[in-house]
């Protein structure tokens, strides 16, 4: 007893000294978020107040401060996140990371990131540019205060002084994220080779008829056919027999990762908003959650902005100045991602004798030829990327592993002014401004919502959309020809739009918002309407709706995918008792993904299992790419076919028959529908039961689907500890409005995508709108705003939104000034 208490007197202390001194390593850097501090670039006094949940409203007398002010506060509080998402846009992440990184860097040096956003910067207009020069120098003076996160010190490096271009790599990395129809090319390319064309179009359905539309058009010429907004359609047919014999020879390579928290993963987004006539108020209601990637920091970031002509609300991109989603003292807005297809793939013919030059219209042409350098820690010699530039766009063949040389033509690569749109709408008054301002909104493109003091509600669908010369950029075209050229992009006044319907709401979530009637091509990459269509049952079965209501909606569980997978598996006769349990569970569910739910469980591993037992035999490698689980992007989570296998499986087991994808390709055999979802809850089963254990009844879905925010630090053992929040259980699935996105491989890896921000604003009173991102405000982990507002989004709940200034006083948890030097 003797040498144990001699011990302990000895580990306690040392534990205590530890545990103190890593206490003021994590609280050193924090900022000064109390008092005057004097700093050099300010024209006026500006005031902080920050309330109880960590979220700042900046009071300045004129514009230029209030920007400096909000990139002083935004690098006060994820200043690390703020370094690597411009690494990660400009391709520099390797100089800070070794090795582990390269891959990504060379991908995004090849598309062209970097020179994307240096090319829109030369673009911009002079109070775009004053903007970011002033949000630029207020990071700078925050960076001249010394105070670095510890991040900093693990790596050993002082960032360098930010720039008004930083900031437009993050916008560029974000639109990437945004953009799939470059994969949805090359991946119709590999199976049109596989499969032969008409196979590899029928893997793709017709986009479901209930689907909820907002515009109703009768704009086409008589005789006319549709253009193929959706899914599978004619052209996609035509398209794929054109394109068929180029992809023989491909190596699809494994793309490069991104480390967790780099670069805005997304995975679309829900909204509505109600005109007075459905709410309680008789004032309008609106609602967004968006759905980015789920890590440490968060990716967005709250602020109140106030001075000059800005009195806005909401979030921001820590990085760049204003706010995307929120409201000002006239209207509010929210947005989705509309999946426009703004991305096309060019064959390219090179010169045999010279492989710099490129054949168009029978002349042979010089390409553009950069040489990237990528500095590597710890080597000594950068890494020199040649990439080489057609008309079309930058040739990306062996970042995927294609011997057919192939070039991207993007929108996001033409210079742009993205967020001189995003300042305009900040400022809105009307309806009319608001819409006004969504023309420079080039890409990505996004459905918009809106509602004003005056009750109006409407939408617009923004973003540069390609008008083509011939085809719809289905699948990868000639570039030699000419025949496939852009012709320059539809005005604002011909997209999707509609103002104060006369049904009372608009809601998107992704999906195809124009009838069959609308003459434009807008996008055949959408998502599955189940989510839009969940929104209108629930709008139209109900009214006087309130914020509370709205919430709920933003929480509901409910599947119609699950509904129509399970009516397939109850016909199948049991074989065993384990077999019958399950299907209890099953015909007992109200096909809600909730957390303590085994019924989803089943369903979510059978829904898996289904589709590899129907189409990997046919499929073989390719067979990742066609469920999801295999995406060729840095920022992908999965590819974009995941919607449309699902929904081809379901059409499948729906029909009757005999079809090829029924057919064993090995024995000619024909498989029934029953065997193949017999054969998905035998393997159910077996995967379950090795997972989870024995005890059907702890098979709940918490314990397979998780979220777990990751810091990048967090990769390394044991920082992970400190750096990472969860795994937390969490409900929901990709087809449900609370939306959790893993990647459809078992057992399920933690959810990557969710709700990013919930935000319900009520147009009749600014106090009582209110929104939640999980984490915290604060990207230093020794904050206590580091993960705070974590139990608040777990448990569905939303803080309140002070914005008169009396209204945020009584919220203030610090007062700091800051003065000029």
């Amino acid at each position: 007893m003797a040498t144990l208490a001699l011990v302990l007197g000895i580990l306690i202390p040392l534990v205590l000294l530890a545990a103190g001194g890593l206490v003021l390593f994590l609280r050193r850097p924090l900022p000064r978020t109390q008092g005057t501090v004097p700093v050099h670039g300010l024209n006026g006094q500006v005031e902080v107040i920050r309330d109880r949940w960590g979220v700042p409203h900046i009071y300045a007398n004129s514009e230029q401060d209030l920007f400096f002010a909000q990139g002083y506060v935004h690098a006060q509080d994820r200043l690390w996140q703020m370094e690597l998402q411009r690494r990660a846009g400009s391709g520099r992440l390797s100089e800070i990371t070794g090795t582990a990184t390269l891959g990504m860097d060379r991908f995004f040096r090849v598309i062209g990131l970097n020179r994307a956003a240096e090319a829109d910067l030369a673009a911009l207009d002079g109070e775009t540019l004053r903007t970011l020069e002033s949000y630029a120098a207020g990071v700078n003076a925050y960076l001249a205060s010394g105070r670095l996160p510890v991040e900093f010190r693990l790596l050993r490096f002082q960032p360098e002084p930010w720039r008004p271009v930083d900031g437009l790599y993050l916008a560029k990395a974000m639109a990437w994220s945004l953009s799939r129809n470059w994969d949805s090319e090359l991946i119709r390319g590999r199976l049109a080779a596989r499969l032969g064309a008409d196979l590899a179009a029928d893997l793709e359905p017709r986009y479901p008829a209930a689907n909820p539309t907002i515009v109703h058009g009768a704009g086409l010429p008589e005789g006319a056919a549709p253009p193929p907004n959706g899914w599978g359609s004619d052209a996609l047919r035509e398209a794929l027999h054109r394109v068929e014999g180029l992809f023989a020879n491909s190596e699809p390579v494994a793309p490069p990762s991104a480390p967790p928290g780099v670069g805005p993963m997304a995975g679309g987004s829900n909204q509505w908003v109600v005109a007075g006539s459905r709410s309680a108020t008789g004032r309008p209601l609106l609602a967004n959650d968006t759905h980015l990637q789920l890590s440490m920091p968060a990716g967005w970031y709250q602020i109140h902005l106030s001075g000059g002509d800005y009195q806005v609300t909401g979030v921001s991109f820590p990085g760049l100045p204003g706010v995307i989603v929120g409201h000002n003292e006239h209207c509010a807005w929210g947005l989705t991602t509309a999946w426009q297809d703004a991305q096309d793939l060019y064959v390219e013919k090179m010169n045999p004798k010279n492989p710099h030059q490129y054949e168009y219209q029978g002349q042979w042409l010089d390409a553009k030829v950069v040489q990237e350098e990528i500095r590597v820690k710890g080597r000594a010699e950068a890494v020199v990327q040649e990439v080489i530039i057609t008309r079309h766009g930058p040739i990306i063949s062996n970042l995927v592993g294609e011997r057919a040389p192939l070039a991207l033509r993007w929108v996001a690569l033409e210079p742009n002014n993205l967020l001189r749109s995003a300042l305009r709408y900040n400022r809105a008054r009307t309806w009319q401004e608001f819409r006004a301002a969504l023309a420079d909104w080039s890409t990505p493109g996004h459905n918009f919502v809106y509602a004003d003091v005056e009750g109006n509600i409407g939408y617009v669908q923004a973003g540069w959309v390609p008008i083509r010369a011939k085809g719809f950029g289905l699948a990868p075209v000639p570039g030699w020809t000419g025949e496939y050229e852009w012709q320059g992009y539809l005005p604002l006044d011909e997209l999707p739009q509609a103002y104060n319907p006369e049904s009372g709401w608009l809601a998107t979530a992704n999906h195809l918002v124009v009838d069959a009637g609308y003459p434009h091509f807008l996008s055949a990459d959408l998502e599955n309407p189940c989510r839009a269509r969940r929104v209108a049952d629930l709008i139209s079965a109900g009214a006087g709706f309130t914020a509370d209501d709205f919430t709920a909606f933003q929480l509901d569980t409910y599947s119609a995918q699950a509904e129509r997978l399970v009516r397939h598996l109850l016909v199948i006769q049991p074989e065993s008792e384990e077999e019958r349990s399950a299907l209890d569970y099953l015909r007992a569910w109200d096909y809600h993904l909730e957390i303590d739910s085994v019924a989803a469980s089943l369903y979510q591993v059978c829904r898996l299992r289904a589709l590899h037992v129907a189409f990997d035999l046919h499929l073989g490698e390719l067979a990742e790419a066609y469920i999801g689980a295999a995406g060729l992007s840095p920022l992908d989570t999965s590819s974009p076919y995941r919607d449309r296998s699902i929904v081809r499986l379901l059409d499948l087991l729906d029909g009757q028959g005999e079809h090829h994808w029924l057919q064993d390709p090995d024995s000619g055999r024909m498989r029934s529908r029953q065997e193949i979802v017999h054969q998905a809850l035998r393997e159910t089963l077996s995967l379950l039961h090795s997972q989870l254990g024995a005890g059907m009844s702890r098979w709940t879905w918490g314990r397979l689907n998780q979220v777990l925010l990751a810091h990048p630090a967090g990769a390394i053992k044991p920082l992970n500890l400190l750096f990472n929040r969860g795994p937390y259980p969490l409900a929901g699935d990709h087809d449900t409005l609370l939306r959790a996105l893993n990647t459809p491989k078992f057992p399920f890896p933690p959810v990557a995508v969710g709700d990013a921000v919930r935000f319900i604003a009520d147009l009749s009173d600014w106090e009582k709108c209110r929104t939640v991102i999980p984490g915290g405000q604060s990207g230093q982990v020794g904050s206590k705003h580091y993960a705070d507002l974590m139990r608040l989004w777990l448990a569905g709940v939303q803080q309140p939104m002070p914005f008169k200034r009396n209204q945020v006083e009584q919220y203030a948890e610090s007062h700091l000034i800051l003065k000029p030097a």
